[in-house]
């Protein structure tokens, strides 16, 4: 099915998370006092979801994330910690749907400490949360441990992190943005190595870079950086000579990219990217195009979606008619009707540096 533009209308109420292969996704669904968790399965010929309810109704801060075999990891904050648990569909006594839930132990919660889920992790079988306070930053694994106890830090870095963008298959190296000395880079984490840590983004000596996505087959990064004098859009590859480039067609307020297409090995220029413009646009758009595809989106689209190495990218929806749907989006083949707008001069990055290999960084 092919969206054609139309007003975009979104009923979003919680993230809404696609496991790394994309076969399942999670979110919290319900409004007010009845939110409750709801995994989507995305692999089969129709998508269904289905409900996890505990036995009260969630907060509505109370996080989610999808793992590969089905299972749905919740952080809830619970009187003084923040817990973690799994959940699964279980038949009751009577044979009526029940939700399994099995805990994973929990962080202490104090003051000034913050904590949330990284993204679903490529193998599949690993969750991470962040947290973050005044005296650093840490990475915990939360699921999926060797030792199958509690959560456990695996990395400790000074300063305070945010974002959060895997840069292998394998759930290794871990790209955050690290805030230090008043200026915020992106650095690359190996989980193995316990913690190393080594510069990712240096555009320029006094910028702010930020690493937004990353696809391991071709190297495409997507970054958002000032270092053209203003914050922006731009892109880059892994392990390139080249350094980062900021395209004019990418000068769009609010514009957030969240899938990149896989599949294109060594090609990065050939990637399509999905963007989110406000709280519900979508466009597209490829490193090789001096254009971008403003596109509308399905009535209740959830804000995020999965492209397919073949080009296709599948955006979750939900409405009251169609709870759990899935609409299928092909990239357009031309430019859009209107002409590009003339591309001004960019005066480019100071002293640029190009982002470190990736078979430079800590693989042992």
């Amino acid at each position: 099915m092919t969206v054609c533009a139309t007003e975009i209308e979104t009923t979003t109420t919680a993230p809404f998370t696609i496991a790394a292969d994309g076969a399942y996704a999670a979110r919290l669904a319900g409004v007010g006092d009845a939110r409750y968790p709801e995994r989507w399965t995305l692999g089969g010929p129709e998508p269904y979801a289905v409900p996890l309810p505990s036995a009260q109704p969630e907060e509505s801060d109370s996080e989610v994330l999808p793992l590969a075999d089905g299972r749905v990891l919740i952080h809830r904050r619970v009187a003084d910690r923040h817990a973690f648990a799994l959940l699964y569909p279980s038949g009751g006594a009577a044979g009526g749907p029940r939700t399994g839930e099995r805990p994973l132990g929990g962080i202490g919660a104090r003051e000034g400490l913050r904590v949330r889920l990284l993204p679903p992790s490529p193998d599949g079988s690993g969750a991470h949360a962040l947290t973050v306070e005044d005296g650093g930053s840490t990475v915990w694994r939360v699921a999926g441990g060797p030792s199958g106890a509690g959560p456990e830090p695996v990395a400790t870095l000074p300063g305070r992190c945010s974002g959060g963008v895997w840069l292998d298959r394998t759930g290794r190296l871990l790209a955050l943005d690290h805030e230090h000395g008043g200026r915020t880079k992106a650095v690359a984490v190996d989980l193995d190595r316990g913690g190393e840590v080594t510069p990712l983004l240096q555009i320029a000596e006094d910028s702010d870079d930020r690493l937004l996505l990353a696809d391991p087959d071709s190297g495409l990064l997507m970054i958002r950086s000032n270092a053209p004098g203003e914050d922006r859009l731009g892109w880059g590859v892994l392990g390139s000579a080249r350094p980062v480039r900021f395209p004019e067609c990418l000068r769009i307020e609010d514009a957030h990219p969240f899938a990149v297409q896989p599949g294109q090995v060594l090609m990065p220029e050939t990637c399509g990217v999905a963007l989110r413009v406000g709280a519900s646009g979508l466009a597209l758009w490829s490193p090789a195009d001096r254009y971008v595809f403003r596109l509308g989106a399905p009535v209740g689209w959830l804000g995020t979606g999965l492209w397919s190495a073949e080009g296709r990218l599948h955006l979750p929806y939900s409405t009251p008619d169609v709870p759990c749907g899935l609409v299928g989006l092909s990239r357009p083949a031309a430019p859009p009707a209107a002409p590009p707008a003339p591309v001004r001069p960019e005066p480019p990055a100071p002293d640029p540096v190009r982002p470190v290999p990736l078979q430079q960084a800590p693989l042992g």
